[in-house]
């Protein structure tokens, strides 16, 4: 038998989620590193969704410039990721309460203290993980909600897929969890919400809209990927991280990490490529030294990183070859905008939803 509407929207698509984040449909548009930006936020927040705004790789300017533009396109609530380890990670964290942002994302775990004072002041705080315990962690520190991302996710992700991850973090916790890793369709929301989730986070699902400012170019050669064109290399940065696998990946793979004095040189290399200006490069990698505990060969290989998927999906220079992407990209066929496929997920789920009643 189908649910009744309520304002405007199935009941059964009424989650915690939707509740704490204050949104239509418990569908969350990641932070995606120099692609989530204000068009594809207030697109997605304009669907009904979450949309979240990557500013970890914004600047601290670039990221106030950026949430005006997303309040000045919608009034629906959105979300801004934050990396921990920033140097100016208080500073964000300050903007982010004076200009009433909802939601703060992290993709590593925040302190406590930076919980706590997000909290208080009204902000969610959602962070990703990719491990029960991590889960069980993050919600003694008292989060509101978890992104719990599978294996088939896009970016860093961990070995244990979708499937098996987020049974064990729903059994662990007892905030919403939003499924992330796979996710692209209706169905796939659907089974989310059956298993006990409280929505779905998508990334490269998102990438690939109209309302994404990804290239042409970029946006060509994902389309054209299959299910087995992605790799989960720690040749990039020395974490794994799921990419599209091009030449440049495959000749990082064949030499193996890199290591410093090359690292360095590559590093300042790709700086010359993209622009960066040297004293902003040597402010991230003492900052990420000093947080993180990394060696300066790691350091050098995140910048590598960094550098090198800019260069990609913000200039479209496929020859570097960096394309993070969720093991879905190989099913993605189309280049919707956010409403159209928000719309369609919706009533893809419902389908699924009244089929199993």
């Amino acid at each position: 038998m189908k649910s009744e509407m309520s304002d405007g929207c199935d009941r059964r698509l009424k989650t915690a989620a939707t509740a704490l984040f204050g949104v239509e449909y418990p569908i969350v548009q990641t932070g995606m590193g120099w692609v989530a930006g204000p068009s594809l936020v207030t697109g997605t927040a304009n669907a009904g969704g979450l949309g979240i705004l990557a500013a970890a790789t914004m600047t601290l300017e670039e990221m106030r410039a950026a949430i005006a533009e997303v309040k000045s396109r919608t009034e629906r609530p959105f979300g801004v990721n934050l990396r921990t380890d920033a140097a100016d990670v208080e500073q964000r964290v300050d903007h982010l309460i004076a200009e009433n942002v909802k939601v703060a994302s992290f993709a590593q775990a925040p302190r406590p203290d930076m919980v706590k004072k997000l909290k208080d002041h009204g902000v969610v705080v959602m962070p990703t993980v990719g491990a029960r315990r991590h889960a069980e962690k993050v919600a003694e520190w008292g989060v509101d909600a978890v992104l719990c991302q599978g294996s088939e996710g896009g970016g860093h992700t961990g070995t244990v897929p979708t499937s098996l991850l987020l049974p064990q973090v729903l059994d662990a916790v007892d905030i919403p969890v939003v499924a992330a890793g796979g996710f692209h369709d209706g169905r796939g929301l659907a089974a989310a919400l059956a298993w006990g989730a409280d929505g779905i986070a998508m990334g490269t699902r998102f990438l690939l809209t109209s309302d994404s400012r990804v290239p042409d170019e970029v946006k060509a050669v994902y389309l054209d990927t299959a299910v087995t064109g992605t790799v989960v290399s720690t040749a990039i940065d020395g974490a794994p991280q799921r990419v599209i696998r091009t030449e440049v990946i495959n000749n990082l793979e064949r030499s193996g990490i890199l290591k410093l004095p090359r690292a360095g040189i590559n590093a300042l290399r790709f700086r010359k490529l993209t622009g960066t200006a040297l004293p902003d490069l040597l402010r991230e990698g003492f900052a990420m030294k000093k947080n993180q505990d990394l060696t300066w060969s790691q350091v050098a290989m995140a910048a590598n990183a960094a550098m090198l998927t800019r260069a990609t999906m913000v200039e479209g220079r496929l020859e570097v070859g960096i394309l993070p992407t969720g093991q879905c990209v190989g099913v993605v066929e189309d280049l919707p905008s956010c409403d159209e496929l928000i719309s369609r997920i919706v009533s893809e789920a419902l389908e699924r939803l009244d089929a199993c009643a």
